[in-house]
């Protein structure tokens, strides 16, 4: 049974919201009251099963459809958006892609599909968001390597670090109406196809010789959404990784 509907807190656009982090963030930003637009790439069926959690909690929940990768697609996002959830208020940027390959190893195909998801589709989403909300926030969804250089991971390492300067530079230019933080998880969930196994025989190397649950990193989603003297911030939960 649908839950009775409140009053919402505004809405909040969560890329890559079908699946793992994503999908945690939106069912915690449904249950504190917001509207949710979930975008998705190819994940159309666990979009619909998270729609269906949203709007059992009473809020509600339309699917974007979006390949970040396109920029013509990417472009159409916010309006798009903001044309069913007019007081769109919360973006969370967390669609990314996470492929191996050293500096040698990584050719122009591979750079530019890490940039154009994990730099470009934020930086012209934020773009959107700012020129189209009187006020608002912005969570970007980094990885604790932005602290260090992996050079298995060369692209997708420069790509977070670029959004982490981007999530600085942001907050600056677009405050007092727009707030502005990231959150770098570390090993909280396996890459897609790796082992849990793999996880916690590496974090015996921790200062908390343990992994982490997406429920640590909702719990600093809400608290810089919760806290109006935080921007520019970056908080890393990743059981003392960057360290």
């Amino acid at each position: 049974m649908m839950a009775a509907m409140s009053t919402p807190k505004g809405a909040a656009l969560v890329t890559g919201g079908a699946r793992r982090i994503g999908a945690a963030i939106a069912r915690a930003l449904a249950q504190d009251g917001y509207d949710i637009a979930l975008h998705y790439r190819t994940s159309a069926e666990s979009a619909e099963g998270i729609a269906e959690e949203i709007e059992g909690l009473g809020r509600r929940c339309r699917l974007f459809r979006c390949d970040l990768d396109r920029h013509e697609e990417m472009t159409g996002l916010i309006p798009g958006v903001r044309e069913h959830f007019p007081r769109l208020n919360v973006l969370i940027n967390n669609a990314s892609i996470f492929e191996p390959g050293t500096l040698a190893g990584t050719g122009r195909d591979l750079f530019e599909r890490h940039f154009n998801i994990n730099f470009k589709a934020p930086f012209f989403l934020t773009q959107a968001f700012a020129e189209g909300c009187e006020h608002g926030q912005i969570i970007n969804i980094l990885d604790t390597r932005v602290s260090r250089s992996d050079q298995h991971h060369a692209a997708y390492t420069l790509s977070k670090k670029a959004l982490l300067e981007l999530t600085r530079m942001a907050a600056r230019e677009l405050g007092p109406a727009i707030r502005v933080n990231g959150v770098s998880p570390g090993m909280i969930l396996p890459p897609p196809g790796g082992v849990v196994d793999e996880l916690e025989r590496r974090s015996a190397g921790l200062p908390l010789k343990r992994i982490g649950d997406t429920a640590n990193l909702v719990a600093a989603v809400r608290f810089l959404l919760e806290n109006p003297f935080i921007t520019g911030e970056c908080i890393y939960v990743d059981g003392g990784e960057h360290l």
